[in-house]
């Protein structure tokens, strides 16, 4: 449970500070605020895209290096088996 605290208090530490930016509360040092106005609103969305890419490359590379674990390959394989059997004695017809 320590992971998942960190994550809340580092994502609600981020976000707070974010509004308070956002709701010009707080200014950022050395930058024109004119800047910060254009750029500011976007970077929930940019973090938004950011994560979405890892995830879909983080899942794409997971299928691309599935054969290199040969022990979740069997128990996958064996665990579709087993699916498979348990649906045909129920009388599911299967290909």
């Amino acid at each position: 449970m320590a992971r998942a605290h960190r994550v809340a208090f580092l994502s609600t530490f981020f976000a707070s500070l974010w509004a308070l930016v956002f709701f010009q509360m707080f200014s950022v040092p050395g930058l024109d605020p004119a800047i910060v106005e254009q750029i500011w609103p976007v970077i929930p969305w940019w973090f938004l895209v950011t994560f979405g890419s890892y995830s879909l490359w983080s899942l794409g590379w997971g299928l691309f290096t599935f054969r290199d674990c040969p022990e979740a390959y069997e128990e996958l394989m064996r665990e579709i088996s087993q699916a498979r059997d348990d649906l045909s004695s129920r009388g599911l017809a299967l290909d």
